[in-house]
């Protein structure tokens, strides 16, 4: 069973699909748990155009069910979190050392299929597209081997999912993108799933303040639970005022833009101290532009720079975020939102677009 989208601006079905078994250098994982993240929404409303029918679904964990010829390292009943963003280790930015930027990847992301062209997923005999080399809108999924990554047996598999996404691209965004010095005043606009890492990862590198911005009073709750030190409340007042008021006029050391509209874009780049750091972590549809003053990069020696899955390596930086929630420093349980099954995924999604606290999740088979 799988959740497709079979046209932009439409519910998500259910449907019985087949999965072909693992090929060459692919694997075969029994979904345990998959989060539902704006960027699905995106696809859903057609702003950003992937191709349909699709098995929306990029952010999940679960169980190795079958290896394809070739794979090494993984065995039947492995543990895993699922990569979107899996790198090929042939192509120019690979080749380089920009992983994040996998040109395979990418190609095959936009064209809905795997790395070789086809999705291994089918509803009476018709093909069905992937998103992002994952699909996790599924009991089952066919990945690359190269996107998945094994789970401590002490780490919940519901938590496990938050790794594929959510919680390693704010984490990336803070350590790899930004670099955020000890002692930094950030501002966080956005709250969601992303937005509440960021400032968890912030609160870990020893920021000095921390400014989460929403429209929603309960994720700046929220927020402020995982280490926000002011919130504003955004929608009822100016946002971009309350940020440099709340630092004396002179804005923030980095900002962390979250939502992916061209108005917050701009805010975020605008709430810079001079010399300071705009991150773009949110996802924008691919048409629109943003305006700044031309003449406040010269003056001023503000950045504004984006990061793609934080910028990182799921395979480095998961083992990192493993150890911080067993540390206690990163609390993964705390972004984890309500538990829906597979034939509520519409109401999942209705929770996340209602600005409910927490990452909505899917509960597709009982492994833990």
């Amino acid at each position: 069973m799988a959740a497709v989208l079979w046209d932009y601006e439409e519910p998500l079905r259910v449907e019985e699909v087949d999965v072909d078994d693992p090929g060459p250098g692919e694997v075969l994982v029994r979904i345990a748990v998959a989060g539902i993240c704006h960027t699905d929404e995106h696809v859903i409303t057609g702003d950003l155009p992937l191709p349909v029918p699709m098995v929306l679904g990029h952010e999940g964990s679960g169980v190795v069910a079958a290896v394809g010829e070739g794979v090494r390292g993984v065995a039947v009943g492995d543990r895993v979190v699922l990569s979107w963003l899996p790198e090929c280790n042939d192509c120019v930015p690979c080749n380089r050392g920009w992983t994040g930027m996998c040109e395979t990847t990418k190609k095959a992301a936009e064209k809905g299929t795997l790395w070789r062209g086809r999705t291994g997923v089918q509803h009476k005999g018709e093909r069905l597209h992937v998103m992002s080399l994952v699909g996790a809108f599924a009991e089952y999924a066919l990945v690359p081997a190269a996107g998945i990554v094994p789970v401590p047996d002490e780490i919940p598999l519901e938590l496990a999912a938050l790794i594929g996404c959510s919680a390693t691209t704010g984490y990336g965004a803070v350590a790899h993108a930004a670099r955020m010095p000890e002692g930094a005043e950030v501002a966080v606009i956005g709250a969601g799933g992303v937005g509440q890492s960021v400032v968890m990862a912030a609160r870990m590198r020893g920021a000095g303040r921390i400014i989460a911005v929403d429209r929603s009073p309960e994720r700046l709750e929220e927020a402020t639970r995982h280490g926000a030190t002011d919130v504003v409340l955004a929608g009822t007042n100016d946002a971009l005022q309350a940020i440099l008021d709340l630092t004396g006029g002179y804005g923030v050391d980095q900002a962390f833009e979250v939502v992916g509209t061209p108005e917050t874009i701009a805010q975020a780049f605008n709430a810079l101290r001079p010399g300071g750091t705009a991150v773009v972590v949110g996802v924008s549809p691919p048409h629109l532009d943003v305006s700044l003053n031309a003449f406040t990069f010269p003056s001023q020696q503000k950045t504004l720079t984006g990061t793609w899955y934080g910028g990182g390596v799921l395979a480095d930086d998961a083992p990192q975020l493993f150890a911080a929630y067993r540390q206690g420093t990163f609390d993964l349980a705390a972004l984890a939102g309500p538990t829906f099954r597979l034939d509520q995924i519409n109401e999942a999604f209705d929770a996340m677009r209602h600005g409910r606290a927490g990452r909505p999740l899917l509960r597709l088979s009982d492994d833990r």
